[in-house]
């Protein structure tokens, strides 16, 4: 070694001399890059290029240099990892059980460093090495194990969760592949697997000595002493722990993912199944559990295979919870814990919208069938222990299981569900005598063509409380889906309002912007983001008017330039960047924000001498596979793309782009460089969104209906200062009383029947005149989502936004006032109320002793 085997050579300027290191504005905010750091890390990634990756400086590669920091920046997480489950079995508080089928975690290198206050030091140290960080960070996979809000929800919790100092844990599936990558080819969207685990994953490890059996199929036997599942199929499930470090208080939490595993007798002991190679073979279906996440969002698809992977992740994950409660106290190996009266003192259960709601039946077999509690004692425990969140009133996004299927697949667990249901709907008629229609509506059996198993009312009535994600939104399950529910136990029902971290949404995707924060309130709004109120006070300050419009200019011109390695278009960065990034789908009305763009296109070709203000629109995001509506809607995109880019006569005054594959990475970059952000869902549709914070809290304005927490950020930030257009809930529902019809508006609005003229005529495809048929069809004769009926306040909304843009000044200072309004939207808010209010626990911001403290 010291014969510099693995030494890389570079002649550096000492330390305090590199320029890299006087930029005082970094300082705060990325940490500092001292000698002795930067010198140690240089050490350990030549370390872990030598003996991690096997390689030196003359084949080592882009991707192995990444591999050579993550490895060093991971060595950083793992002293306090240790320390903190040790220090959580010490003590032995009461854990928290986040259970989703989705964390959607984007990279983890860059966070990683944010959290760890080691961004400047690793900045110095792959610098002197003659390394670029920010071409090495661009290196890593996304983990792409979410579809949209709801995943991505999950891992702004984990982040929260560890920051606020909960012992708490993330239970999920380690999906081999993750949400598709979207290639636009020729104006459509292409699917391609998102092979992320193909160069290996630096943040996970493997935990084979707590693989757990989980049972499918088979068959009950009732006994007098009890019931048992017998002829099961067995998968393993094999976890992986990945690391989910707090902001600079030293925890490191855990976020357990499960993968499938074929146990080594796996079709074997069956001599008839054709052979020993066939048997091998035939492991890959037992495997295929975890293979890939269903690429649907709020869309619900009742297939083998889903439910399979929704039980999978229960029955491993209690298997794990049962066995910690039973171990953990102080300083004891053997199972000391066998009391389960006070399993919900020492567990809370979260379950992620329905998708996890298999935990309650499961919870109860485990009591009833192998621990022998009575019925009622484990029932007791059950709904004192779980708690569900719902995450949308569609009702194609329901999840309502066929009745044969759980027979076949799950046949003790549907007896179970029978059995609550009983009991439940006893209580409902001595509640409601001869309320019959109640009893069917409540029922968690649907009767009718094919029975089905209704996983929202299991939810509900298996959990002590249940809680939608904005205001509106549970204001709305109250009134509505789950009235009756509300009506016999309006105790359980709670709101919890979305939140997002402002670690990666504000920190690490806007350092720019939280410097200049920084400068003015200190740092403490990072953990602390109700501190932002602190900027109203700096509202009409010239200095902080002109610093915030700065940050935004530099952000644009940074995204133009990614944009223009990636399009052939070249951007404006002067114009408007007006955009609309969030999953394709009917309710989110990307065709209104079309029919916008349309319009302007048309009165800017009317008078071409006009001075218009120029627009970039940005839309962006993937569509489910099987969703042809959401499929054509980004061929329409793409083809007014076309039309619009080429036309001379419209100049850089509009530019329409179909941002290509967003994700998580993609939305870091975005974010920061918007000025307007389009949250245009019909009133009453959208639970909550996230994406609309993100876009708040980085300077960017938002033009939105009455919609999720749209109406909570009105109120934080005053409504003079949103962009607010459109019908209210109200407005909606007094239209579906009376009928929407399409056809009055197309007639009296000339500007929107001329843009339906357009998109029906064939101007924007004129190869395939007809090509948009089935959108036109839809818009005319069978919008659910009521898209005329907004467009007229929509467009006068626009306009509003066009004439303030033309004023610099008064636009920043309603972007202060949305900054500095912005805090109640921290996940670190929303977890401490779920803290408080469900799970009985008290958050902290208290430091744990690092590892290198003296315990």
């Amino acid at each position: 070694i010291t014969g510099g085997l693995y030494v890389l050579a570079a002649a550096p300027a000492p330390v305090w001399l590199s320029v890299r290191c006087l930029h005082p504005e970094q300082i705060s905010v990325r940490g500092l890059a001292g000698v002795e750091n930067v010198s140690d890390l240089k050490t350990n990634f030549n370390r872990h290029l030598h003996f991690t990756l096997v390689k030196d400086r003359n084949v080592a590669t882009k991707r192995d240099y990444y591999f050579a920091l993550a490895n060093t920046v991971r060595d950083h997480l793992v002293g306090r990892w240790i320390r903190t489950q040790q220090h959580y079995y010490e003590k032995d508080p009461k854990r928290v059980y986040y259970l989703s089928l989705e964390f959607y975690m984007g990279r983890t290198l860059q966070n990683t460093m944010v959290n760890l206050a080691m961004e400047n030091a690793c900045d110095e140290a792959t610098y002197q090495l003659g390394l670029d960080m920010e071409e090495l960070e661009e290196m890593e996979e996304d983990a792409g194990l979410g579809n949209g809000g709801l995943g991505r929800l999950a891992a702004c919790f984990l982040d929260s969760m560890a920051t606020l100092g909960l012992a708490a844990y993330g239970y999920g599936i380690r999906y081999e592949f993750g949400i598709f990558n979207q290639k636009i080819v020729n104006g459509w969207q292409v699917e391609e697997a998102d092979d992320w685990l193909r160069y290996g994953n630096p943040w996970e490890k493997a935990r084979p000595e707590y693989m757990r059996p989980v049972h499918f199929y088979g068959r009950t036997e009732h006994h007098p002493d009890g019931v048992k599942w017998v002829d099961t199929q067995v998968v393993l499930a094999l976890p992986y722990d990945t690391p989910v470090p707090g902001y600079r208080n030293n925890v490191v939490n855990t976020m357990r993912l499960w993968s499938a595993k074929a146990p080594c007798e796996f079709n074997l002991k069956d001599f008839n199944i054709g052979g020993y190679i066939q048997a091998v073979l035939d492991r890959n279906l037992a495997e295929n559990i975890s293979r890939v996440l269903y690429p649907n969002d709020n869309f619900f698809e009742g297939k083998e295979l889903r439910l399979k992977q929704e039980y999978f992740v229960v029955a491993a994950t209690l298997q794990d919870i049962i066995r910690r409660f039973k171990a953990s106290k102080f300083g004891s190996r053997e199972i000391v814990r066998t009391d389960f009266s006070k399993l919900p003192e020492k567990v809370a259960i979260q379950l992620n919208d329905t998708h996890p709601a298999m935990a309650i039946p499961e919870l109860m077999r485990v009591l009833v069938d192998e621990e022998k509690l009575q019925w009622e004692k484990a029932w007791d425990i059950c709904v004192r222990t779980c708690a569900y969140t719902n995450h949308t009133v569609l009702p194609e996004a329901l999840e309502r299981w066929p009745v044969p299927l759980l027979q076949h697949l799950l046949p003790r667990h549907l007896e179970i569900i029978f059995e609550i249901n009983r009991r439940h709907l006893e209580r409902v008629a001595s509640l409601y005598p001869g309320d019959v229609d109640r009893l069917r509506r409540m029922s968690l059996v649907e009767e009718g063509g094919q029975k089905r198993v209704n996983m929202a009312h299991l939810c509900i009535v298996g959990s002590h409380a249940v809680n939608g994600v904005a205001r509106i939104h549970s204001d709305i399950l109250k009134a509505t889906v789950f009235k009756d529910f509300y009506e016999m136990d309006p105790h359980k029902f709670q709101n919890k309002t979305n939140g997002i971290t402002p670690r990666r949404w504000l920190v690490m995707c806007n350092p720019g912007l939280a410097e200049v924060i920084a400068e003015k309130i200190g740092e403490e709004f990072i953990r602390d983001l109700d501190q932002l109120k602190k900027l109203e006070k700096f509202v009409n300050d010239e200095a902080l008017i002109r610093d915030i419009a700065k940050v935004k200019q530099e952000n644009k011109l940074k995204f133009s330039v990614h944009l223009e390695e990636h399009y052939k278009v070249k951007i404006n960065p002067n114009s408007m960047f007006d955009i609309q990034v969030k999953r394709i789908h009917e309710y989110k009305r990307q065709l209104l924000n079309c029919l916008h763009i349309i319009t302007y296109y048309n009165r800017i070709k009317k008078e071409p001498n006009k001075q218009w203000t120029p627009r970039t629109i940005m839309i962006g995001g993937k569509a489910a596979p099987g969703y042809h509506t959401a499929k054509m809607i980004i061929r329409l995109i793409t083809a007014i793309g076309e039309v619009v880019n080429n036309d001379p006569v419209v100049g850089d005054r509009l530019k329409v782009i179909f941002l290509e594959n967003y994700r998580v990475t993609l939305a870091e970059k975005a974010v920061p460089a918007a000025d307007l952000s389009e949250q245009i869902s019909t009133a009453g549709t959208e639970a909550s969104g996230t994406g609309n914070m993100k876009f708040m809290l980085n300077g960017a304005l938002t033009i939105g209906t009455m919609d999720g927490a749209n109406v909570e950020m009105a109120e934080e930030a005053g409504e003079r200062n949103l962009f607010i257009f459109g019908m209210r809930v109200e407005d909606v529902e007094a239209m579906d009383k009376k009928g929407y019809n399409a056809s009055e508006y197309y007639n009296r609005i000339p500007e929107l029947k001329q843009a339906m003229d357009q998109i029906a005529g064939g101007f924007f495809s004129p190869k395939q005149p007809d090509l948009f048929k089935d959108i036109v069809d839809m818009l005319m004769h069978h919008d659910r989502f009521k898209v005329f009926a907004d467009y007229e306040d929509y467009i006068k909304c626009q306009e509003k936004v066009n004439a303030l843009y033309k004023n610099p000044k008064e636009w920043t200072k309603k972007v202060i006032h949305n900054i500095a309004g912005s805090g109640k939207f921290s996940s670190d808010r929303t977890i401490a109320q779920y803290a408080r209010e469900i799970w009985g626990v008290e958050p902290s911001l208290e430091k744990i002793p690092a590892p290198d403290d003296p315990q």
